[in-house]
């Protein structure tokens, strides 16, 4: 009797339809990687964050927290960039912390070296920040400070929300004792100046 030749596997279809599956798989994991916009960039080393990174990350969620809330979006960037040196601060890369937001009570926080303008004159002391996830927590809270006030004065920067331009709504935060430096105002005023800050208003 004649042995039935076996058929024999294509090899040619095999790993053809292999090499099919694999660039699928690595196409998908591409294209799902690229919807995934992380919060900050670079917080490995803070210094490769140019100054356009800084603003393009958070931005649009500043944006978003003046239809929700009405902060401009101008003294959000200002005040984030004056206190974190444009994300690039220990507190800001870290902790994600852009506003220098101190922590109370159970709140999770992180111990610092900070200077305080006191008796006029710059000191530098041991203060509890907040450490956040993101910088987009941090972005909600510092609105949410400014919208709530704190337990014992709800009002205390309702002149930020009220303020007709980026001017008033600095001069607001100082006055409330927002900070210690006696040029806060100036400070903000010239850094939304410089880099045309009040093009991200709506």
């Amino acid at each position: 009797m004649k042995k039935r030749k076996r058929n024999q596997p294509n090899w040619v279809l095999i790993i053809s339809g292999f090499f099919i599956i694999c660039g699928s798989f690595i196409f998908s994991i591409r294209q799902l990687s690229d919807q995934i916009t992380p919060t900050t960039i670079n917080v490995e080393n803070p210094s490769k964050v140019t100054k356009q990174e800084f603003l393009d990350t958070i931005a649009p969620h500043a944006q978003e927290l003046q239809q929700g809330y009405g902060v401009l979006p101008s003294i959000i960037l200002g005040q984030a960039i004056l206190e974190s040196n444009w994300g690039t601060s220990q507190l800001a890369a870290e902790y994600y912390n852009l506003f220098g937001v101190k922590a109370y009570g159970s709140q999770k926080a992180i111990r610092l070296d900070t200077k305080e303008f006191v008796n006029e004159q710059w000191i530098t002391i041991k203060g509890n920040f907040r450490v956040y996830e993101s910088w987009d927590e941090s972005l909600d809270e510092h609105t949410q400070l400014l919208v709530n006030g704190v337990s014992w004065n709800p009002q205390k920067y309702e002149k930020v929300l009220t303020a007709n331009s980026y001017k008033e709504a600095a001069l607001a935060l100082q006055e409330a004792g927002y900070a210690t430096d006696p040029d806060y105002a100036t400070k903000i005023e010239s850094v939304i100046e410089s880099y045309h800050l009040t093009k991200y208003d709506q």
